[in-house]
């Protein structure tokens, strides 16, 4: 929650949060090992938003245009650039986040206010640092707990749509138009007529494994023919994994769907590969989704947020030459190989309640964990120390040792359900 006890944001950083400490008074954790993973990716590129909700978030929004205000120069002078003279508690020291996404699943309040002054001081701010701000809506169009947001009021630069838990989900596509449910053209169509920001990207969210949400998962080969359609649309901006615990659980998967992708539109710039995965943190009473909170620290190359020139927005959103690394939330994500370029991921997005009757499944389980990742198949070596070192870092081997285990101990489980499947078969021929 934005106004927690003592005065300060109330924020869970999931299992990245274990060496922190609580700021005596309130709810906020002092997390120095955070701020320092935060620089790291940014260093390489990478894009830190901190994720604002979450399925959990009951603070219900703010009472008056005001408070909501006062909510978003709170949240900036707690987690943007650090500003001379302020007392502000903040958990990662001078390490400024790189924008805020929004992921309300029940009905705010004044939360057009406060996003468009958070986007007032991003654009104040005298620093060459590019801040972002984006949403997680839910795939049924238009979706209720954010309309206030995505109705028109607030630039936004980029959406991470939930396609999954609900009947619009990626499980529902279909090659034929006439009975796919999956509903990218309507939030393509969304982009282009109601969106205040035409260039928007429209990021494909989806369940990094089968326990990531409750409906909604399907493997890579499957997801590789839900990319090749939405290619066409000029808004598609890349997908979004939640969460990034599942997707290094699932072996391949990232990289499987890097691959359904193809290199990335650089517009000119160099950019990651469009994959994005959220971690968990989120500033909700008691919930998570950052980096989506991006927070947390998930991570990827954002859109361009310079918003006040009419140029289109491009994915080479980075402080420096990004480099093809992961890192929220994820929470935002990265350019997929269509026209325009893309985004970040944080991330956040996160497994949520149906939005309509129609909807199957409400929220699900969601591990969290930290950054995405990003990269060429070219370089899958690589690319899998890169992501063993990030996790291990982020996780500890205790985690990562039991995802090993887990893994090993269902190959096994599934060679001998084959081997006693086969043994059956014969014996039942021998009878015959």
């Amino acid at each position: 929650m934005v106004n927690g006890p003592g005065g300060a944001p109330a924020i869970d950083f999931s299992v990245t949060s274990k060496d922190c400490e609580v700021f005596e008074g309130t709810d906020l954790k002092n997390c120095p090992s955070i701020a320092k993973d935060i620089k790291t990716c940014q260093e390489k590129g990478k894009t830190i938003l901190l994720s604002i909700g979450g399925a959990t978030y009951s603070e219900g929004g703010f009472k008056s245009e005001e408070a909501a205000k006062d909510g978003a120069k709170l949240m900036w002078e707690t987690f943007g650039p650090k500003q001379e003279g302020s007392k502000t508690l903040r958990p990662f020291g001078d390490a400024a986040l790189d924008g805020f996404d929004f992921d309300f699943e029940a009905n705010v309040q004044h939360m057009a206010p406060f996003a468009n002054e958070l986007r007032s001081l991003m654009e104040a701010d005298k620093s060459k640092q590019k801040f972002y701000l984006t949403a997680a809506p839910q795939c049924p169009y238009p979706d209720q707990a954010d309309k206030d947001i995505l109705n028109g009021p607030v630039y936004i630069d980029a959406i991470w749509v939930q396609f999954y838990n609900n009947f619009c989900g990626v499980n529902n596509f279909n090659t034929d138009a006439s009975s796919s449910k999956y509903n990218f053209e309507e939030w393509d169509n969304w982009a282009k007529t109601v969106s205040k920001n035409k260039d928007v990207k429209v990021i494909v969210g989806v369940p990094a494994f089968t326990s990531a949400a409750s409906t909604g998962y399907i493997p890579a080969s499957k997801l590789a023919e839900v990319i090749e359609y939405t290619k066409k649309f000029e808004s598609f901006g890349g997908v979004m994994m939640w969460d990034a615990t599942q997707a290094y659980a699932n072996d391949g998967f990232i990289k499987d769907v890097r691959k359904a992708l193809g290199p990335a539109n650089d517009s000119g710039s160099s950019s990651p590969d469009p994959v994005s995965t959220s971690a968990s943190t989120s500033t909700s009473t008691d919930s998570t989704t950052t980096t989506k909170t991006s927070t947390t620290s998930s991570s990827s190359s954002a859109p361009d947020s310079s918003h006040s020139s009419s140029s289109s927005s491009s994915a080479s959103a980075s402080h420096k030459a990004p480099e093809e690394t992961t890192s929220k939330e994820q929470k935002p994500v990265v350019p997929a190989a269509t026209p325009k370029p893309t985004t970040v991921a944080t991330a956040t997005t996160k497994p949520d309640a149906s939005t309509t009757p129609s909807a199957e499944a409400t929220a699900a389980p969601a591990s969290n964990a930290n950054p995405p990742d990003e990269n060429h198949s070219s370089e899958n070596e690589s690319n899998d120390e890169l992501e063993n070192n990030i996790l291990t870092s982020v996780l500890g081997n205790d985690l990562l040792g039991l995802l090993g285990g887990l893994r090993k101990a269902n190959e096994v489980a599934s060679r001998a359900t084959h081997g006693l499947t086969n043994s059956l078969r014969h014996a039942q021929r021998n009878r015959t």
